[in-house]
């Protein structure tokens, strides 16, 4: 059974390129080891699918090498994945932050990227298992549970390791190694951090208290939402920050991020000064959240007793309270891989490996991981995209 390429993978990135492909007069056969293709899609954004960032940029991503993601990004942008949204009559909204979601369902998304497979005359092979990649005199032989298909184009589409109960594994790094790729060490991105001992003690209880602060892990800062967990920190802030943070590394929450603290805590001595320091900073935090971190950092007085110098403490460990987690929810719960495929090895106009012709790796198995907010939808599209061309015009 022969195909001009073979996609491993029926993800976001898999079917996007295949259709490109296959509309482009290419004979595309796509192999999904679930039962049924794009799971990760369908359960994204809540179930409304955060389908792409209108202000997707170069920035917005990491990787070991971050010009790569360039060329592809400036080919296929996220104004062109909107025209196909319209194109299916697919109601969407922006959220925040130029984030698109679908009006009513995830499924809309994945319909869409089944018509356009369709349309384009791809085969799809779900609950499809593979056994071996060998490489041939030809291209790639694919040896899978129904048989044997070969072609002169694969693509890995395999996604990353994250969420293994939608069918995530690491498949897609090992045929890479086998293949002659470098591999770059993985972890989890855009998780929940989890905290031990004291820390955990002294915050658990206020599991679902959220509130908005700045998070500060080195050079990098995301302003949004914490959410207080019973086992640690999570909500879109912490989400964020979690690809740049190191284990071992504290960060630093900021909990006055649109206001100066000092100037504040000023203002309420002069206006209430016979209120508790904790009764006052629950006028800004939430009630509970207030308490303890008055228990823990303010001193338990009177505003009117407050020193300048006392002021100026507790201003500053506002602006910056570290926190140290000793480590993330793990795969579980992460919604992307950091690491993967070096990009080094890959042309970043075609997606192509520079070590074995006609083999292509895009998505999320490559070594580039999005921020939070349909950013990596965008990568897979236009991944997807370089890719397809490339092989449309060989």
């Amino acid at each position: 059974m022969s195909h001009d390429l073979v996609v491993l993978g029926g993800g976001a990135a898999g079917l996007f390129c295949a259709f490109q492909a296959g509309l482009r007069g290419k004979s595309v056969l796509v192999i999904e080891h679930a039962n049924k293709v794009g799971k990760k899609i369908l359960m994204s954004g809540g179930g409304r699918c955060n389908f792409t960032n209108l202000g997707t940029a170069p920035e917005n991503f990491l990787s070991a090498n971050p010009h790569f993601v360039k060329s592809a990004l400036a080919r296929y942008t996220p104004w062109d994945f909107v025209a196909l949204v319209q194109k299916h009559g697919i109601a969407y909204h922006e959220k925040e932050l130029g984030q698109l979601f679908c009006d009513e369902s995830s499924k809309h998304i994945v319909n869409l990227l089944l018509k356009e497979c369709a349309d384009a005359g791809v085969q799809i092979e779900i609950e499809c298992s593979i056994s071996a990649v060998d490489k041939t005199a030809n291209g790639y032989a694919v040896h899978t549970s129904r048989g044997t298909f070969k072609a002169p184009k694969l693509v890995v589409a395999t996604g990353g390791l994250s969420i293994p109960t939608m069918g995530a594994s690491g498949f897609g790094y090992t045929l890479a190694k086998q293949l002659g790729h470098t591999v770059l060490p993985t972890r989890a991105g855009l998780v929940p951090l989890t905290l031990s001992g004291k820390p955990l003690e002294q915050w658990s209880d206020l599991s679902g208290v959220a509130l908005p602060v700045a998070a500060s892990s080195g050079k990098a800062e995301f302003r949004n939402q914490l959410l207080v967990t019973h086992r640690g920190l999570s909500g879109p802030a912490i989400l964020q920050i979690s690809s740049y943070w190191q284990p071992g590394e504290a960060l630093t929450l900021d909990l006055f991020p649109h206001t100066d603290a000092h100037d504040w805590l000023t203002a309420q001595q002069q206006a209430h000064p016979a209120s508790e320091v904790r009764s006052v900073l629950a006028e800004a935090l939430p009630k509970r959240f207030a308490q303890r971190f008055a228990e823990l950092h303010a001193p338990p007085k009177l505003m009117r007793q407050l020193m300048h110098a006392e002021i100026k403490t507790l201003a500053a460990t506002l602006h910056a309270w570290p926190i140290t987690p000793n480590g993330t929810e793990g795969y579980r719960t992460a919604e992307v891989t950091l690491g993967g495929v070096d990009t080094r090895e890959l042309s970043s106009s075609t997606m192509e490996s520079k070590r074995s012709p006609g083999l292509h790796f895009i998505g999320e198995v490559v070594d580039v991981t999005g921020w939070l907010g349909g950013y990596n939808f965008q990568w897979a599209w236009a991944s997807g995209h370089a890719c397809a061309e490339a092989l449309a015009a060989d």
